[in-house]
């Protein structure tokens, strides 16, 4: 598998039924239940292609949300360099049989993620710029974005790309896994909680836009042009977890 950057996406909700018949609309995906387990998991394809999971919200828990793994070859050293860095180790890491190991954590900002160790050789396709319906970007929206980078820097080997201006919101830092950029960080907003945004591809995205609405969606901000010419809009599903979308328009809806 891939160490180091994302390998898998999983959403985390109220109702796993309505979330796949909404993201089965709008992104295509196909479902299928993983076998056994205590609780129902239901694993999300794109052409079929594992993309991520989707599981209700345990007990206790009332916010949708989407979750990032990350993987690595060996999550017992992976979470001892986390936590000494001023990370927080929440639960793990523990064995899925025949999956692999998972932790969650969270950064020294508080920002949310997974590590995951995979059981097989065989590498996570949830990650792939060039196909609709898979992770294309990762954006990180943080208290101190310099001190984030460092972190995850120091964590998984990422690197500076290019750094673009955003006049009054500041800097968004680019970060690299080998030589491929892979995501964003920036500061947050005044008044929004820090978090991980996952971004996935679109082959239309003025298209994609009538299916958010339609499917009960709310389109938050776009679409909107980034460098490349690509389009990026910025929405949550009916149950209010927060995603995005990037890919060519169509068009050229206004938001």
């Amino acid at each position: 598998m891939a160490a180091n950057t994302f390998v898998w996406y999983e959403l985390v909700t109220r109702d796993v039924d309505a979330a796949l018949a909404f993201y089965g609309r709008l992104l295509g995906w196909e479902a299928r239940d993983f076998p056994g387990g205590a609780y129902r998991y239901a694993i999300v394809h794109a052409k079929g292609k594992a993309v991520g999971g989707v599981m209700a919200l345990p007990e206790g828990m009332s916010e949708p949300f989407w979750l990032g793994y990350v993987g690595t070859a060996d999550i017992d050293a992976a979470v001892a360099r986390f936590t000494a860095a001023g990370g927080t180790l929440h639960r793990g890491p523990w064995e899925i049989p025949d999956v692999g190991r998972l932790a969650l954590v969270s950064d020294p900002q508080g920002v949310g993620l997974a590590l995951f160790q995979e059981a097989s050789d065989q590498p996570s396709e949830a990650f792939n710029q060039g196909a609709p319906g898979h992770g294309n970007w990762h954006e990180l929206r943080t208290t101190d974005p310099d001190a984030a980078f460092a972190f995850y820097a120091g964590q998984f080997g990422w690197t500076r790309g290019d750094a673009l201006g955003m006049g009054a919101m500041g800097t968004y830092q680019l970060f690299k896994a080998g030589e491929a950029a892979i995501g964003g960080i920036m500061k947050a907003p005044a008044g929004t909680r820090p978090t991980w945004q996952y971004v996935f591809g679109s082959p239309d995205i003025d298209e994609a836009l009538a299916r958010i609405r339609e499917g009960g969606g709310t389109v938050l901000h776009g679409p909107s042009e980034v460098p490349g010419g690509a389009m990026v809009v910025q929405a949550t599903d009916p149950q209010g977890a927060a995603f995005a979308l990037v890919g060519p328009a169509g068009r050229r809806e206004a938001a």
